[in-house]
């Protein structure tokens, strides 16, 4: 019998524990679940004839109890009254109304950047820190983030699960797929310029474009001082002027009031 069905465990789903980064290597082969031990993926079977399928959606269940808590999706239990969304529980729709009210009670101390749940601030705060858990088994490179590591790891395996409905090209992340569609097969142009109204396919070339107008240069070098409109401009600069000292070079980004947000160090060898 063909196996189609994604099996779906809101006990082992990550969008179900806001507060959870926990590293997740053992990987179902099957439904592509991960667990964060190898206990929980031998626990974790698939039987066509013994899942339990949800009446309201396509989802099926490996146990009845994970049934009933995925009902409460389609009740008015736990509804956002602000959208109509619903959710399996009540902590997940507590962190989702903060979209809406936009309440960010979790505040990085080192920043001052709030966030909506603490795990995001735990990972914002690896930024800080330097911290990278989630490294990988084929490589050793590490990450401050699973997510990372999880995307990461198609370099190996060579995995492209996204792939465009337009055309026949597959990407490893979402987010490519999506800038794919944007820049090759959509005319769309959804980001206009305040200061001279020219339109932009991205938020991204829209924010390099703004550069011009208002001559800011976020990327400074701690070495020098000088100062440049773009991560690359900053390289280039790295790689003729400073090749010589042999030593540590650190830039940093600041946001328009001043404050670093984003600092790197490299080290330059001397040729």
């Amino acid at each position: 019998m063909t196996f189609e069905a994604k099996i779906e465990d809101d006990s082992n789903d990550i969008t179900e524990h806001p507060h959870d980064d926990k590293p997740r290597p053992y990987l179902c082969t099957v439904c592509d679940k991960r667990f964060t031990a190898k206990r929980s993926l031998k626990r974790h079977k698939h039987n066509v004839d013994k899942l339990y399928p949800c009446t309201q959606c396509e989802k099926r269940f490996t146990a009845q109890h994970y049934l009933r808590i995925h009902m409460n999706v389609h009740s008015s239990k736990y509804k956002c009254t602000e959208c109509g969304k619903g959710f399996s529980n009540s902590s997940v729709l507590t962190v989702h109304r903060r979209i809406h009210s936009g309440e960010k009670p979790f505040e990085c101390t080192v920043c001052s950047k709030r966030f909506s749940t603490s795990g995001s601030l735990v990972k914002h705060s690896r930024i800080h820190s330097g911290e990278k858990p989630h490294i990988s088994h084929e490589c050793g490179k590490a990450f401050s983030q699973s997510a990372n590591l999880t995307i990461h790891m198609r370099v190996h395996t060579g995995d492209k699960p996204y792939k465009c409905s337009l055309c026949d090209k597959s990407f490893s992340q979402l987010g490519n797929l999506q800038s794919h569609k944007r820049h090759v097969h959509s005319s769309r142009r959804p980001y206009d310029c305040r200061y001279c109204g020219k339109r932009f396919k991205s938020s991204h070339n829209l924010k390099r474009h703004v550069y011009t107008h208002t001559g800011a240069k976020p990327y400074s070098c701690r070495h020098c001082s000088d100062c440049f409109k773009s991560h690359f401009q900053l390289k280039a600069h790295l790689s003729h002027t400073m090749k010589v000292l042999g030593s540590h070079v650190t830039f940093v980004r600041r946001n328009t009031a001043g404050k670093m947000i984003l600092s790197i160090t490299y080290f330059v060898m001397k040729v």
